[in-house]
C-alpha cells in the first residue's frame, strides 16, 4: 500500500506527496494534461516538440540541466497521445532545487528563435530516423489513420507530417504553451524522504504565484463506431512481410479495460504466450508475433502484429491467426493460463512501487487519469478478472467489423 496525501494550490496545481523514509532521494514528476490528441490537425507534433523545448532554458534559468547535475540529480521526459511527463530525482537535501527548476519553466520558458530552430531540427531529424528511414517505421503512420477517421489518435505522437514541425512558428508555439502549460493543467507528485508540510511550503513558495490561465476544456470529437472491416496493403523495401491487425477497444477507465489487457497478455505477451507457442514454436507459421493494447485515455486499440515465416503467404498466416482467435472466443481459458499472466503483471506492478521515481510518476499518472489511488487499486482490478470474462471480452472486442488490417509487404516477396 502506497500512502499519500493531496492538496491543491489556489492556482489549480494538484500536488501529491508520498513519504518514503527508507531512501535518501526525492523524486518529482510533473504531468501536464496535454498530448498529441490535443493538437490542431494542421499543426501536429507540438506536444512532442515541447518535450524538447522545455529543456531549452526558462526565463531565469538559461540551462536547465546544469544546476540539476550540480545538485546530483537526473531528469528526463516523455510524451504520449494523452499526456506529457517531466520527471527528476535528486538527493533529498537538494529538493528545493527541483522546485525552483520546475516552477521557472512552468512560469515562463525563455522562448527564442534560436532555441525553436534548434529543437525543430532535432525533432525533424528524429521524425526521419524513426518514421521515415527505418524499416517498418511508417507502419503506425499508416495504421492509425486506417483505424481512426475523426479522433486525433489518427496521427502518431511525433506528428502527422514532418512539415508541421518544420513550419512551426513562434506565435503557434507560444499559444500552445499558454494553453496547456499552466498549473491548472498539471499534477505534481513528490516522493521520497520528505514531509507533507515541507512539500506544501515549497510548493506555495515556488508555484503559488504562477498565473492560472484557465483549465483546459477538452472537447475532442468522438470516433464513430466502425461498422465494416478496413484494409490497406503497401509495399516497402523491407526484409520481410508483416501483418498488423487492430481492433477498437475501451478507454483506459472503462470497467473492461483490465480484462482486455489480460487477454492481450494471454495471446501474445512473450514466448510463453498462446500465439507464440502455437504459431511460432509449434506450427512455424510466424517467426515472431505480439499482442498488446495501446492503453489510451480515450478508446484505444487491441493490436496483433506478426511476421510470417519464409514461404508462408500473408493471407495464409492471417487465417491461421484468426483460427486461434476463434478458439479463445469459444473456449474459456484454464485458470492456470490466466493466473500465469496475472502473476507476471502483479510482479511488474509491485516492482513499480519500489523505486521512488516510479512511485512519483505512477501517482501523478493516476491523478491525471482520475485518481491517484489507482496506484493501490489497479492490481485488485486485474485479480478480479475471471476466465469467463476473458472469453467474453474476446468475443466483444475481436470482431471483423471493428478491425483495421495492414499488409506491410516486402517488395517482390509474397
Amino acid at each position: 500500500m502506497i500512502h499519500f496525501e493531496k492538496f491543491v494550490l489556489p492556482n489549480g496545481l494538484r500536488v501529491i506527496v508520498h513519504t518514503d523514509k527508507y531512501t535518501s532521494l526525492a523524486a518529482i514528476s510533473i504531468i501536464y494534461d496535454v498530448g498529441s490528441r490535443d493538437e490542431n490537425p494542421d499543426k501536429t507534433g507540438f506536444a512532442h516538440l515541447f518535450e524538447h523545448l522545455m529543456f531549452g532554458g526558462s526565463i531565469n534559468i538559461p540551462k536547465y540541466d546544469e544546476p540539476l547535475e550540480r545538485a546530483g540529480g537526473i531528469n528526463n521526459a516523455y510524451t504520449t497521445t494523452d499526456l506529457t511527463n517531466y520527471y527528476l530525482s535528486l538527493p533529498v537535501q537538494n529538493l528545493e532545487i527541483g522546485f525552483w527548476l520546475e516552477s521557472d519553466r512552468m512560469f515562463q520558458l525563455a522562448f527564442s528563435e534560436k532555441s525553436l530552430e534548434t529543437q525543430r531540427n532535432v525533432v525533424t531529424e528524429e521524425f526521419r530516423q524513426t518514421h521515415l528511414n527505418q524499416p517498418y517505421g511508417d507502419a503506425w503512420m499508416l495504421l492509425r489513420p486506417l483505424a481512426y477517421k475523426v479522433h486525433p489518435y489518427r496521427w502518431p505522437t511525433i506528428g502527422k507530417e514532418i512539415s508541421h514541425i518544420q513550419n512551426a512558428v513562434m506565435e503557434d508555439v507560444k499559444a500552445f504553451y499558454n494553453t496547456f502549460y499552466n498549473p491548472a493543467n498539471a499534477v505534481m507528485a513528490v516522493a521520497g524522504n520528505v514531509k507533507v508540510d515541507e512539500v506544501q511550503s515549497l510548493a506555495e513558495k515556488w508555484f503559488s504565484s504562477i498565473k492560472n490561465n484557465g483549465e483546459n476544456k477538452r472537447n475532442l470529437p468522438d470516433e464513430p463506431k466502425q461498422t465494416e472491416p478496413r484494409f490497406l496493403e503497401i509495399e516497402r523495401d523491407v526484409p520481410a512481410n508483416v501483418l498488423y491487425k487492430a481492433w477498437k477497444m475501451h478507454k483506459r477507465t472503462h470497467p473492461d479495460y483490465h480484462s482486455v489487457d489480460l487477454l492481450s497478455d494471454i495471446l501474445g505477451n512473450g514466448k510463453s504466450s498462446r500465439l507464440y507457442r502455437r504459431l511460432v514454436m509449434e506450427k512455424g507459421i510466424f517467426t515472431d508475433i505480439d499482442c498488446f493494447i495501446t492503453g489510451n485515455f480515450d478508446p484505444g486499440l487491441f493490436v496483433i502484429t506478426g511476421r510470417p515465416s519464409k514461404g508462408i503467404k500473408i493471407k495464409e498466416a492471417e487465417k491461421t491467426l484468426m483460427d486461434e482467435i476463434d478458439i479463445i472466443q469459444n473456449e474459456v481459458p484454464d485458470d492456470i493460463e490466466l493466473q500465469k499472466v496475472k502473476n507476471k503483471l502483479e510482479a511488474r506492478l509491485t516492482l513499480s512501487k519500489v523505486n521512488v521515481l516510479n512511485k512519483a510518476i505512477n501517482l501523478a499518472f493516476g491523478e491525471i487519469l482520475g485518481d491517484a489511488e489507482l496506484i493501490n487499486s489497479e492490481i485488485d482490478k486485474y485479480n478480479a478478472v475471471s476466465t469467463y470474462k476473458i472469453r467474453d471480452v474476446a468475443r466483444r472486442i475481436i470482431q471483423p467489423e471493428q478491425c483495421s488490417t495492414l499488409y506491410y509487404l516486402a517488395k517482390n516477396k509474397q
